[in-house]
Order: C-alpha cells, then structure tokens, then sequence
C-alpha cells in the first residue's frame, strides 16, 4: 500500500506502479498547491473519434494532426488499474497515516520494525468488467431473465437544459420557415477522481457567461419583436464524447425534440473563457463547412457582428485563423449532421490555456478567483471579483451580437451583464452551492442537492445537483413572477391563462424574511426546459457504437478506507494455537458432559414414595 504525494501523482510513476504485483492500493495526497507544471489526466485529443473530423470529413484535422488542443493530457484517466486509487483532499488524514507509519513501521537503531505494524486497507470493489458491451449484455441478460436482475453498470445519463427567448411549444413542432439561433454551452466535467470535478474554467466559467449573456438578452425590451428566436442550451455529458449534444442531434433528426436541425440559423458555443490573454477571446470556425459559398457567406456575417459587439469593450474578439479547425466543441456533433454557421468562442487560439483541464485541480485558483480574508460567507457571496467582472465582460458582447444576429436593430448599450449575478454564480458553482441565494430560488423538494463542495460530474442518478442549479438559475434569470397561489402554479393547467404548452411553471422556496426563519415561496414562470442526455447508443443497444458515446458507470457495495495495527507472525500463529486448543477442549468438555447428562442431570427421587 502506497501513500503517494500529489505532486507524484503522473503518468510516468503510475505506469511503473502498474508494472509490479507489489502493489495492492494507492492513496493520493493532493498537492497544495497545484502542481506548477500543470497536471491533466485527460487525452491530448479530447473527445477524439467522435467529434465532426474523420477520414471522411477534413482527413488533415482528424485525430488532432493539425493542432493537439491538450498537450498537457497524460491519458491517466484512460489507463485501467487493477488496483484501487484513493484521494485524500483532507490534510490532516495524509497526517494521521504518516504518524501511524512513524510510529510503528519506522526501523528503530538499525533493526527492522518491530509489531504492531500499521496497515491499511481500501475498500473498491467494482461489478462492472472488460467493457460496456460485456457489462451491458450481462445486466441485460439478468433483467430478462432474472426476477431480481443484479445489474453490473450503468450508461452515464442526465438531462440537458434549454429555454428560449421567445416561448414555444414543447409539445409541438417550431414552424419550418421559423429560424432560431442556438446558444450552446457544456455544464459538465470530470477528473480522475470520482464524484471530484470543479471544472472552473472547462465548464463553470463558459456556463457561468453563458446564463449571464441570458440575463442581460432577455432584460431587453424588444425581444419579443426579434426576427429570429434564440435557444439557450447548457449540454450534460459532453466531456464522455458528446452525450447531451448528440442526442439532441438525435431527436431533432427524429422529430423528438421541437426544432428540426433545418430551423437552425447560425450557431454560437461558449468553451472555456476565463483565461484569457490581454483580454482576447478568440472565434474559432470550421474550415470545411465554409468551402461552401453561402455557409461562407453567413460565418462571415456572424463573425463581423461579434466583432463590431466588442467595440468599446474590454474584451477583444479575433479570429483564429480560416486554416484552424474547430476545437472540441459541442458544434461538432451538429456538423456531423447539417452544415451550419457556427463559432466556438476560446480563450485559446491553437493550445488550452487552461493547465488543469479535466482534473481536480481545475478550481477556483485556476481562474484567478480571489476574496479578502475576513468576508462572512454571505459577504463572500456578494462580493464581486475581478473574475466575474471579466466573465460579465464577455456575456456582454455576446448578449449584444446575439440581439444583431436575432435581427435588432435598436442601440445595445443597455444590454448589459451584471457582475454581481456573475459573481453569485461563480460562487455557487466553485465554492459552495448551499448558500442563500440558491437556497432561495429552488423548489423546497430538491433542497436537498445543495452540498457544501460543489462538483460537475455527470454520473448515473440524474438529474444531478448542476443540472437541477442550472434549471433554477436560469428560470430566475430569465424568467417571470408570476401571481398565482402554489396550488395553481404546481398545477398550472388547472389555470386557463397559464398558456402550459409554452411555459413551465415552478414554486420555489423564496428567501428568509427579515429575523425569521420563515421563507416568502413564489412561482416563477420560465420557457425552461430539460431533455434526456442519454447517449442514442442505449437506445438503440448499440453497444459497441463508434457513432455515439457508449460510456458506463461500474456499480459497487461500498468505497471505504481504514487504516489498523497488524500484529506479529508469531503472535497470530499463537493465538491461532490457542484458539484451537480452546476449541478442542470446549469440544471434549461438551463430549463428556453429553455422555454423562444422565448421571448430571437426573432429577432426583422423591424420598416419600415408598413402592411395595
């Protein structure tokens, strides 16, 4: 058993611990701070296979050979151990084991260690084996058979969320001339570590942009006048090869989902953003769909106008180049399927910034989230960086270029990101979700999703807590309060104006009043939405597709660790020896006494009864 330091923790050392049969488990001690040089068990060519790039589609862009977007990327996480692999985030149990060695395992004046000795002991065990198409044909061959099937793994599920700016009808079909633009953004992430993923800058600070590009779109006054409609949709499962976004694709091509991929005017992807250098964000494109006139025509006009929206700010916006493919984006699951105008927004124009990617030290620090110490959590809350100011920037421009591109034509000065919201998501996605202002804006039967350290993994029990955040955040942005009693709001189709079709309906918690414990709940009335982000691959029990992700989670008893003293061979054969011995003694004790139970335990005779 190894007790292993953070910094430690790659590839090289892993695969040499992987080597020997020496080695029953790994405990990782998180490096703090993180490593300098930057640490990414990701791929190099995230997503690779299945994004818009192949033999058969921009052959010199596949498999990254034009530019390798994660050059950090150790392929850790790609990499199976047989042994288990613990993180110890808390300082003080890597102390407790070290003690525990010290004092016991330590050889003392050049003798070896004397027993006790300290141990360890990891608790993993995993059901799942080989590969998805065995553990799937497994768990479906007990659910067939088996009246209480014990299934062995799961296909990684969740929900993607949407709303657009002008309602429409969920249950129908957008008309065909009806165009809308499509905002994108993914909200998951994922690390070596289970259940540990804070993707910062991955995932939270496009999100975070995103949400407030939504805020500041749907405070102006004429939305509702716009030429064309917007989609605002925030993908799960993007970072295990495009979950959300295919099945999105999916559905459209199946007549599931509302919009058809022929009602998609121009599309717009938010990627990581945070980390940019002297304030330039760059446009990435596709080369291969613009060989296309009128594709070239309509990418044109869509980089002008996000252009001309950063006038003024500060934040500049460029263009990565006409020879540059699309990075690793959920717009390449579209491509796949339909050319469309497109940008993918990057703080990188060839290279990630972003050091951490996928992995657990992608946090707050990674983007530069600063506080002055002595700030009371709600303080802390409202507090408003330079980090959310910076992101605020940008959700700016983009809200202005999407009010162009939609077809307004009144000035965009008033539309405007607010840092301050800005600040409170960042806080809430990166720090802690259990705060005052998330408390206020979700149902009180979903309360219990707000933990202490937030994570952005999208695992098998959906919808998990980021996706329920995302739904409330975004209604309480976007949406509308609405007078109506909890009766009606939870049934809104008992109210003959609620227009249920085009609108969904929540009652959530509200904040405290003033001195009280007591909350003052509303209803809020939103377009907001969620589709299944399950990949096609299940529903179509392609297993093994090399079309769709087909990732599964293991299902296991327990994940525990303990650590205890091991006694001295000699001491466990004695008290072996002893124990037999008892054992056999007990054995000829119980003998005897059953042989003689008729002498020991006959009852006596009773000295009245005289017999003639």
């Amino acid at each position: 058993m190894i007790l292993l330091d953070g910094n430690l923790f790659n590839r090289r050392v892993m695969l040499q611990l992987k080597g020997t049969s020496r080695v029953s488990g790994l405990a990782v001690a998180i490096a703090k701070p993180s490593p300098p040089q930057g640490f990414s068990p990701g791929l190099k060519c995230p997503n690779d296979g299945f994004g818009v790039y192949s033999k058969d589609y921009g052959p010199q862009f596949a498999h990254c050979n034009n530019t390798v977007w994660n050059p950090l990327g150790s392929g850790l996480s790609y990499e199976d151990f047989d042994f288990p692999i613990f993180l110890l985030e808390d300082a003080n149990e890597t102390q407790v084991i070290k003690q525990c060695y010290q004092d016991h395992n330590v050889p003392r004046d050049g003798s070896g260690p004397e027993y006790p000795l300290c141990a360890m002991q990891l608790f993993s065990h995993m059901h799942a084996v080989t590969s998805t198409v065995t553990c799937m044909r497994r768990s479906s061959l007990q659910s067939t058979f088996s009246i209480n099937p014990e299934v062995v793994c799961d296909p990684l599920l969740d929900y993607n969320v949407w709303s657009t700016l002008q309602p429409i009808n969920s249950s129908g079909k957008v008309d065909a001339e009806k165009e809308v633009i499509i905002v994108a953004t993914r909200i998951d992430s994922h690390s070596f570590f289970w259940n540990i993923a804070p993707g910062a800058e991955s995932a939270v600070s496009s999100f975070v942009t995103h949400l407030a590009a939504a805020e500041a779109l749907h405070k102006a006054s004429d939305v509702h006048l716009l030429q064309r409609n917007i989609m605002f949709t925030f993908f799960q499962g993007e970072t295990f090869d495009y979950i959300g976004s295919s099945r999105m694709v999916y559905d459209m091509e199946k007549d599931k989902f509302p919009l058809r991929l022929d009602n998609i005017h121009s599309f717009v992807e938010m990627n990581q953003v945070a980390l940019r250098n002297a304030s330039v964000l760059w446009m990435h494109t596709d080369p291969v769909s613009r060989l296309n006139k009128s594709v070239e025509v309509q990418v044109r006009i869509l980089l002008d106008i996000l252009s001309n929206s950063s006038v003024g700010a500060n934040v500049t916006l460029q263009e990565a180049g006409y020879s540059q493919p699309l990075p690793p984006s959920s717009f390449q699951r579209f491509l796949r399927a339909r050319h469309i105008p497109g940008v993918v927004l990057t703080d990188h124009r060839t290279a990630f910034q972003n050091r951490y990617y996928q992995s657990m030290y992608d946090t707050p620090e990674n983007i530069q989230m600063q506080y002055p110490e002595g700030l009371s959590p709600e303080e802390t809350l409202e507090y408003v960086t330079d980090t959310a100011k910076s992101l605020a920037e940008v959700a700016t421009v983009v809200a202005r270029a999407l009010y162009r591109l939609a077809g307004g034509a009144n000035n965009t000065s008033a539309i405007q990101a607010d840092p301050k919201t800005v600040s409170r998501m960042l806080y809430g996605f990166l720090i802690k979700m259990n705060n005052s202002w998330f408390q206020s804006i979700i149902k009180p039967d979903i309360k219990g999703i707000l933990g202490d350290v937030p994570q952005h993994y999208v695992a098998v029990s959906s919808p998990v807590n980021t996706t329920y955040l995302v739904q409330y955040v975004l209604a309480n942005l976007t949406g509308t309060v609405v007078n109506l009693t909890k009766e009606e709001c939870l049934n809104p189709e008992k109210t003959p104006s609620s227009e249920k079709e085009l609108y969904e309906y929540a009652w959530v918690q509200g904040s405290l009043e003033p001195n009280s414990t007591a909350r003052v709940p509303y209803c809020v009335r939103s377009t907001v939405r969620l589709s299944k982000a399950l990949s096609p691959a299940f529903e179509l029990r392609q297993w093994g597709s090399t079309e769709y992700s087909t990732w599964t989670e293991s299902r296991w008893k327990e994940i525990r660790a303990r650590i205890f003293l091991v006694a001295s061979k000699e001491l466990e054969i004695i008290t072996l020896v002893v124990g037999i011995a008892i054992l056999i003694f007990s054995l000829l004790t119980t003998y005897f006494i059953n042989a003689k139970a008729d002498v020991l335990f006959s009852i006596p005779r009773d000295p009245g009864a005289v017999a003639y």
